[in-house]
């Protein structure tokens, strides 16, 4: 129901050749952030993670659910009046976190309390500077009653964060199909816009569950019309949580979680486009891995250069703990399973770290209802070979790397490089 994709700009030539950097060490269930006793159920969930471009730091974030009021016992010391989105900080691979930034609600009054997704701009949008980075989040008051997707930018890496345009509103904040909610940003820069998907159930005449949408800027500030990414004309259908990644043919996959999918529950979906402006077009196809196993739930997915001529594309979901592997370019057929030390997690978020990939980052923010809930990241050796054979060659930084000793990208996408 609720979700969230790094894009990935392709590079023409290997790493440099003056050696390779320090390989990120592997990790088990490293503690980002564990919350107070006195936080609130579920705690923390919906955790997310990204690199920043031409540097080893990486940045953290989630839900973050602070002690509140109820009408047993006052709100508890140091108690918010609103949630905020928390940021924060490694700058050794994920062995050790601290906090960067708390970004607030500055224009609703409500909070930012669901759906945190960050972005770094890898080339110029309107005003705003490659490096600038981005936070869409679900600005909902208390009570539930509407949701709104807002977009921040902070011009220091982080520290600093001020809000920039609002995308969509909607509804009440439950996955009823009666209600009209918007869900689930993500982010990333296409032809020289910012795309912006997202899980939309305003359906005024109820013909549809929820389908997946997205609005593109040149500028930040005006968005343009709604676009259909996936919608099915039928009204229990519930596709939702849009993650994207580029390929290194150039073209692009979605993954999404499915009800109503033949296969049972909230089976995971993917497409396939040349374009990620018209997934709609595409045919969806069940990831049916050869182990007969079923992935379900808040998936997430990235494309790593390691693990042969085609590099890797790795799906997470939210139901179970191994990943599901393709080197096939997503071919149908092709799907595999790898079991990881980390556990399930609520849309369990995917990172390719900045010095190898084949090391990959597992962002768990914990399970809907968990009593236990912290954030915690977990890397995994995707192969020995580190990416050697890849006939594609290894993804390139943008443009935000021109201030720090780095190329510009050449792909018509733009992501985090390596």
């Amino acid at each position: 129901m609720f979700g969230n994709i790094a894009a990935l700009s392709l590079l023409s030539v290997p790493l440099a050749a003056a050696g390779k950097p320090q390989q990120p060490p592997l990790l088990t269930n490293v503690t980002v952030f564990d919350p107070p006793d006195n936080y609130t159920i579920p705690r923390t969930l919906y955790a997310r993670a990204m690199a920043l471009d031409c540097s080893d730091t990486l940045l953290a974030t989630w839900e973050n659910y602070l002690p509140t009021a109820n009408p047993e016992e006052a709100c508890p010391n140091n108690c918010p009046e609103n949630p905020y989105i928390p940021i924060y900080q490694s700058f050794d691979q994920g062995e050790t976190w601290s906090e960067r930034a708390k970004v607030y609600d500055q224009v609703n009054g409500w909070g930012l309390r669901y759906q945190p997704f960050l972005y770094e701009m890898t080339e110029d949008i309107g005003d705003f500077a490659a490096g600038t980075l981005l936070l869409a989040a679900n600005s909902i008051p208390a009570d539930l009653s509407e949701t709104k997707i807002d977009v921040y930018a902070s011009e220091d890496e982080g520290f600093t964060w001020s809000f920039v345009s609002s995308v969509a509103r909607g509804g009440e904040a439950l996955p009823e199909n009666d209600l009209e909610p918007v869900w689930e940003p993500f982010m990333l820069i296409y032809e020289g816009e910012l795309v912006l998907y997202y899980s939309d159930q305003r359906d005024p005449d109820n013909t549809l569950g929820q389908k997946m949408v997205h609005q593109t800027t040149t500028d930040l500030l005006n968005w343009g019309p709604i676009v259909d990414d996936v919608h099915y004309d039928n009204a229990t259908f519930r596709p939702g949580m849009p993650i994207i990644s580029e390929l290194p043919t150039g073209d692009w996959i979605l993954t999404y979680e499915f009800f109503g999918a033949e296969e049972g529950g909230f089976h995971v979906y993917y497409r396939i486009s040349d374009s990620p402006l018209t997934f709609d077009a595409q045919p969806g196809i069940p990831i049916l891995p050869a182990d007969g196993s079923s992935p379900e739930g808040s998936p997430y997915n990235v494309w790593s250069p390691a693990g042969g001529e085609n590099g890797t594309i790795i799906v997470s979901d939210g139901n179970n703990t191994p990943l599901y592997l393709n080197r096939a370019l997503g071919a149908e057929d092709a799907w595999t399973t790898l079991e990881v030390p980390a556990g399930a997690s609520y849309t369990r978020a995917l990172l390719v770290l900045p010095n190898d990939p084949s090391r990959i980052m597992i962002v768990a923010g914990g399970v809907l209802g968990g009593e236990d809930n912290s954030v915690l990241v977990t890397t995994i050796d995707l192969v020995e070979e580190n990416g050697k054979g890849n006939k594609y060659g290894h993804r390139q930084h943008g443009k935000a790397c021109w201030g720090k000793g780095r190329g510009k990208g050449r792909g018509k996408g733009r992501g985090h490089g390596w």
